[in-house]
């Protein structure tokens, strides 16, 4: 839940940790239009009493849910779009520094195929490779894109 998300968060802070928050919508969320709802109530409650000083420790990555471990991915315009607007909630959230600062990386499936495409993206910071970094060489690929 995004409240067990939310104290995990906090937990992780408070230990010196960076925690990765993930955000995403299942695909009956996405063909209803209602993404960005999702994405934002999701934030709003898995960031709940994070202040922005925390905040600068947080990396946020969008995966959606219908693309982990499907080999479906989200299209580099549908990522860019969802991490601008999480970008944009943070801006709300807290304020347009805070927004500019926090890391926001892509975990539906980015491989070697598709990461350079998406790393190309303005707002997507990173990549949250599952799947894809078992193959050393692929995985080399995926670097060698996020180091461009």
């Amino acid at each position: 839940t995004d409240e067990t998300v939310n104290k995990r968060t906090k937990a992780a802070l408070a230990a010196g940790l960076k925690p990765i928050v993930c955000v995403g919508e299942l695909l009956w969320e996405r063909e209803c239009d209602i993404t960005e709802e999702v994405i934002a109530r999701q934030i709003k409650l898995d960031l709940f009493n994070v202040t922005e000083e925390e905040l600068k420790n947080v990396v946020i990555a969008y995966e959606p849910v219908w693309a982990i471990g499907t080999g479906k991915t989200a299209t580099a315009d549908q990522a860019e779009e969802v991490c601008a607007f999480i970008r944009a909630t943070i801006a709300k959230l807290y304020n347009q520094a805070a927004a500019d600062a926090v890391t926001i990386q892509y975990g539906g499936s980015m491989n070697d195929g598709n990461a350079d495409e998406l790393l190309s993206k303005t707002n997507v910071d990173g990549g949250l490779i599952g799947g894809a970094s078992l193959v050393a060489e692929k995985f080399a690929a995926i670097v060698k894109a996020a180091s461009k």
